[in-house]
């Protein structure tokens, strides 16, 4: 996965808090997926080799890394990417899975989540050839749609394989690999019995337990303002993931106009509306990281109406004339942290 894409890419979760007692946490850091990871977690009473875990999350990130990559040439997906059509493909166990997970998101969604979306990024200038020397024409849009849709994809389950309709469907996973990966580093801290952590990789979130002053992890939402870090909201995550969505970091401006880099998969042009982010709670930091893109897209009426009848711990954040306002789901509210 490419750093320009990563860096920036739903990186609208500002960690604060998380722990006021350094000596009672373990910090560990690297780099992913173009962007950076963050893993903390309290002491425990047994010691651990902490090189030794550092290596083991760093060799899980590269696995993740050499299935679902579409910068890596030699990748599974990237091989997929590059297969025929109609042949059925063998695929990984994990690969399969996340896949299915997006397919099922997709359907839910009514189409607003598409990993085949791939084509309309890298036309708008978010993907590995840059920003475009000029904004795609009407036709030269259409073309691009013709090659994506989520339906293009088919799954077997026995034995486990893939099938593309087209040979130029091209699948990205960056909408929820990164939440996928925070899972699979959660996974590894628990089989070494550390059950009070925090893992955050490019702003996806998944936090157990408490933080060394024995409270629920405090997490920072990010005011979804260009130029600026400050903190809207204030969540405690209690053995859950987060994910938030927002187009106010990655954009560029050309002719006075911003082009951001969420697309939507159905008239295949960035997303333009009041909706300036969206945080969505989920045990799975997957589908977390999955469904703050499709409420994005979906805007803040659909997506709103969607997440309540789905029952989705949900927060909006809208612009208006004046600032911002917040729209949450009941599912969302005792994770709020109320001002003093």
């Amino acid at each position: 996965m490419h750093p320009s894409r990563f860096c920036y890419l739903l990186l609208t979760c500002l960690l604060v808090a998380a722990c006021s007692r350094p000596q009672g946490v373990v910090e560990l850091s690297g780099l992913t997926m173009g962007t950076t990871y963050s893993v903390k977690f309290t002491k425990p009473a047994v010691e651990i080799d902490i090189n030794l875990l550092k290596n083991r999350i760093d060799r899980r990130l590269e696995e993740i890394n050499a299935i679902m990559s579409t910068y890596m040439p030699d990748s599974e997906l990237s091989k997929i990417n590059r297969a025929a059509a109609h042949q059925w493909l063998p695929v990984s166990a994990e690969l399969y899975r996340v896949i299915q997970q997006a397919q099922a998101i997709s359907a839910a969604s009514h189409g607003a989540f598409d990993i085949t979306v791939g084509p309309l990024v890298n036309l708008w200038g978010f993907g590995p050839p840059g920003n475009p020397q000029k904004i795609p024409d009407a036709d030269t849009i259409q073309s691009a749609l013709a090659n994506t849709g989520y339906r293009k994809i088919q799954l077997r389950d026995s034995p486990r394989a893939i099938r593309k309709e087209l040979t130029s469907v091209y699948i990205d996973l960056s909408g929820i690999a990164k939440g996928y990966a925070v899972d699979a580093v959660a996974a590894l801290l628990e089989q070494e019995s550390l059950h009070d952590y925090m893992v955050e990789i490019g702003g996806e979130i998944r936090a157990r337990g408490l933080n060394a002053d024995r409270e629920y992890w405090r997490i920072g939402i990010e005011k979804p303002i260009t130029g600026e870090r400050a903190v809207e909201r204030i969540i405690h995550l209690r053995n859950t993931g987060m994910a938030t969505s927002g187009n106010y970091r990655n954009f560029y401006e050309m002719d006075g106009t911003r082009y951001t880099h969420i697309i939507d998969p159905v008239t295949g042009n960035p997303v333009v509306q009041r909706l300036a982010s969206v945080t969505v709670l989920d045990q799975a930091c997957m589908i977390a990281d999955a469904w703050a893109t499709a409420l994005f897209v979906l805007g803040p009426d659909q997506g709103m109406e969607l997440a309540r009848h789905l029952r989705m711990p949900v927060l909006f954040i809208i612009k208006n004339d004046t600032g911002f306002t917040e729209t949450v789901t009941e599912e969302i509210r005792p994770a709020l942290v109320e001002e003093e």
